[in-house]
């Protein structure tokens, strides 16, 4: 459970996103992403999965149990979700789906198929809206429903270079920078998702209506142009490599230490500026820093004497001081700092046969309540039949039915 000790909060005895069910027929990581999330809200998400066709990021090593059936990441993006194993293109998967709306209130979906492929299925909202004219159903897409590239396909990097991002992300003679995590699958596509869905239950609450919400990943990236992309908009040149002060044409950035290693300097306002010149003992540039050409000096300086020395010496010598400069930490060194034990940010999770598995928690704090980590993600399919049978299909049936293939 949550390392984080609350100590002396009083937290509420119901989660709170309780009563709110989800039918979640995402895959890989954005639509995973944004469920997770709910669920660790407290909403209650079945997962709608194929028998043949697997979630690729349920093949994804390294695996948490003997079998090589559960891997790490599956185990975090279904955790809290329940899995039900359906064959979609049989007629008789899309009633029960129906009946999971009508009869047990799972009355917001999730999707993450091409434009096109869920009303191919009969699932499409205005299908659906005929059980519950409620419902809220959100598509994740990376270029959205409607526009010249809603058919394309579509990753991470490709979301990134369409909306501009990667034109001013990187450096002048090597190009843009290749991002090391997925910023439009979480950050655009999944938060996205879930501020969209969390509108519109509160609309719901009010008006009794639903809502079917167009998640783009391209889309949610141009928000990220805020600093430097908008002032385009009104008659500025674009920002290109170097051109920002916070993307390579200021001392703000990383340098490299003697042992391999880097720091992050991120002294923008003149306090932070002026002390940290004056620590690396670089205090007379302070006066000099609007002097034409000064700053690719000053940087210069900066990245010689910031690789004298190893970055644990440094890492001590700014302890001291109020620079804004962190080490750049490795996701080992990150998941077990001090910050991160505080703010309990790594929980254990109830694993396959109850071995805890280490993950990393909701980074959301409430003052009265606090996630509940239930089970990490399961086998394909484990709760077929318990979700079949609360729909009064009888064990004879659900038998006949994974002999056929329809379920599993």
């Amino acid at each position: 459970m949550d390392e984080n000790p609350e100590r002396g909060r009083k937290f509420t005895m119901s989660a709170l996103l309780e009563g709110i069910r989800i039918l979640d027929f995402t895959y890989l990581l954005p639509g995973p992403f944004a469920t997770m999330m709910l669920s660790d809200l407290g909403a209650e998400v079945l997962r709608v999965e194929s028998p043949s066709r697997i979630d690729m990021a349920r093949l994804a090593p390294p695996f948490v149990d003997k079998d090589g059936q559960i891997s790490c990441m599956h185990a975090t993006l279904s955790r809290n979700k329940k899995s039900i194993a359906l064959d979609l293109k049989n007629p008789w998967s899309i009633d029960i789906i129906k009946r999971l709306i009508r009869e047990k209130g799972y009355t917001i979906v999730v999707e993450q198929f091409r434009p096109g492929a869920m009303d191919r299925l009969g699932l499409s909202y205005e299908k659906l809206c005929e059980c519950d004219q409620g419902l809220i159903y959100c598509s994740i897409t990376g270029y959205g429903q409607t526009g010249p590239l809603r058919d394309r396909a579509g990753h991470d990097i490709n979301y990134l270079a369409l909306s501009g991002v990667m034109s001013y992300s990187g450096r002048n003679g090597c190009g843009p920078c290749q991002m090391g995590i997925q910023v439009a699958d979480v950050g655009s596509g999944s938060n996205n998702a879930v501020i969209g869905i969390l509108a519109a239950v509160i609309h719901r609450m009010k008006t009794g209506e639903g809502q079917y919400i167009d998640i783009s990943m391209t889309d949610g990236m141009f928000p990220h142009h805020v600093v430097s992309g908008i002032r385009a908009l009104v008659g500025d040149t674009d920002p290109c490599f170097e051109s920002e002060l916070l993307n390579g044409a200021s001392i703000y950035g990383f340098y490299e230490t003697s042992d391999g290693k880097y720091l992050s300097c991120g002294g923008l306002e003149p306090q932070f500026l002026t002390a940290f010149l004056q620590t690396l003992g670089l205090g007379d540039y302070v006066c000099r820093l609007m002097e034409p050409g000064i700053t690719e000096e000053l940087r210069g300086k900066v990245a010689d004497t910031i690789r004298s020395r190893p970055r644990d010496y440094w890492i001590e010598v700014f302890s001291r001081v109020d620079a804004c400069v962190e080490p750049v930490l490795s996701f080992t060194e990150a998941a077990g700092s001090e910050h991160a034990k505080a703010r309990g940010l790594v929980v254990n999770v109830p694993g396959p046969v109850g071995n805890p598995i280490p993950q990393i928690g909701l980074p959301i704090s409430f003052s009265g309540y606090a996630p509940e980590y239930r089970w990490a993600g399961t086998r394909l399919g484990s709760h077929t039949d318990e979700v079949l049978r609360s729909l009064d299909i009888s064990d004879d049936e659900i038998e006949g039915l994974k002999k056929k293939g329809i379920i599993m």
